[in-house]
């Protein structure tokens, strides 16, 4: 990465689009573009109909600037839904990498990858590589898309050091877009993310962090604004909001939760954030309700390990109130899916309600992040085989739980069933790993359960 910069002001850039290109937030109609370009000149950009920019149905010029760390978001409306397009800036003569990206919408299916958990330091982005050359209509990305704190297992961060200022923050963002895996990713498919903890500090809340100390990194109101500017920037969401729905025709909605903004010491989602959730749960007619969220939703009893509590209150389980209050809203209706991250681990659950599922529950394990076995020091699929039965004997909702293996997930919908596919690398520390399909679970139409599908 390039040298030192002052805090507040852009990170150095030695090659004109070195941070590749990306979409995001897809609609029925239009798509947000984004780039990063160190210069004062114009930027175009250009969508297209075909990968060779034959026909060219939107054009535009827009400008870089220091304020936003020279990094460029674009909205495009008046395309067509369910359509492909390929999109491209320029600077005078040069061009960036081209992207393609997809408008919501849908047919018979819709497909999707669902990610979580990506730290530089403790692996490589293979998983991405290979949703990259999937077929997919967006990536789900659930949370801790970038990592804060500083360690040297297998990649070395940059800044050498946590992050606590803008600086630190751009830098670590700038550090994961010049990665080849993320870079490829996000130049295959319209990416639609929210946000989870290490976006800006482990545990994080609107009131603060467990890892955060004031007497050395300052108030956490700063450091919770240079994470959330920083996030803004480099990611391609539109600013302002990550609670939001997305309209795949009459298949399916998804919406996508932020269940660290508006977080206290009694509530993970905020009141307004509750409402508006019941309310989109309740009243789409979609035929399957999607729900990115990043944390688990299913009650989750820890078996007793040293050390650890019997339960985790980062996630629901912290804030019972909030999670009966939305699973009593659904009613009768039995087409709810979370898609979760986090936990960094693999699971399939059937979310209960006064002893009757209501919905399901499917849990992405982490890109690179360690897993049970790597902090329990054991060898994978050895003591976490024992440790596996334990929690399905103490939690019967969850109907499959693999503690150790490292991925990405794809999600298929149909109008009979939600199918979530696991695909594990073969190995976090090299970058050209193997991915291979593992696990599938499906939820057939109007059940709430999750059944094992054979591979």
């Amino acid at each position: 990465m390039g040298g030192a910069v002052s805090t507040g002001t852009a990170h150095a850039a030695s090659a004109v689009f070195e941070h590749g290109v990306a979409s995001g937030d897809p609609l029925p109609d239009g798509v947000l573009l984004w780039t990063r370009v160190v210069t004062s000149a114009a930027v175009r950009w250009e969508v297209s109909a075909d990968p060779h920019f034959l026909h060219v149905v939107k054009r535009g010029v827009t400008r870089a600037s220091a304020a936003r760390d020279h990094t460029v978001k674009v909205e495009v409306h008046g395309l067509r839904p369910n359509s492909r397009y390929w999109y491209r800036f320029r600077v005078g003569n040069v061009v960036s990498p081209v992207g393609r990206t997809k408008t919501a919408g849908c047919g018979s299916e819709l497909n999707f990858g669902v990610v979580s958990c990506a730290n530089w330091s403790a692996g490589h982005f293979a998983g991405y590589g290979f949703l990259a050359q999937q077929d997919l209509d967006a990536v789900i990305h659930l949370g801790d898309y970038v990592y804060e704190g500083y360690s040297t297992e297998v990649r070395v961060p940059d800044p050498p050091h946590k992050c606590v200022t803008l600086e630190d923050y751009r830098r670590r963002h700038a550090l994961y877009k010049t990665d080849r895996h993320v870079q490829a990713v996000h130049a295959a498919h319209a990416m639609i993310a929210t946000w989870d903890d290490h976006e800006s500090a482990d545990n994080a809340s609107s009131i603060g962090s467990p890892v955060h100390d004031p007497a050395t990194d300052g108030p956490w109101g700063t450091r919770l604004a240079a994470a959330t500017q920083a996030y803004y920037e480099w990611m391609p969401v539109r600013d302002g909001k990550l609670d939001r729905t997305f309209h795949f025709g009459d298949l399916a909605s998804l919406t996508m939760l932020d269940l660290r903004s508006y977080r206290t010491g009694t509530t993970i989602l905020g009141a307004a954030q509750r409402d508006w959730l019941i309310s989109t749960l309740t009243t789409d007619g979609a035929r399957w309700q999607l729900v990115g969220n990043s944390v688990m939703i299913s009650p989750f009893r820890i078996p007793p390990l040293p050390g650890l509590p019997p339960s985790n209150p980062d996630q629901w389980d912290g804030f019972p109130a909030d999670r009966e209050r939305v699973l009593k809203a659904l009613g009768g209706r039995k087409n709810t899916v979370f898609l979760t991250g986090d936990i960094h681990s693999s699971w399939a659950c059937e979310v209960s309600l006064d002893g009757a599922s209501v919905a399901t529950e499917y849990i992405v394990t982490s890109l690179t992040s360690d897993n049970f076995d790597e902090l329990l020091k054991m060898p994978p699929r050895t003591g976490s085989l024992q440790l596996e039965a334990q929690i399905m004997a103490l939690n019967p909702h969850a109907k499959f739980v693999e503690l150790d293996s490292h991925g990405v997930s794809t999600l298929r919908v149909t109008a009979d069933e939600v199918r979530m596919d696991w695909h594990y690398v073969a190995d976090k520390r090299d970058p050209d790993s193997t991915v291979a399909r593992a696990h599938s679970f499906r939820t057939r139409h109007n059940t709430a359960l999750t059944e094992r599908v054979p591979l």
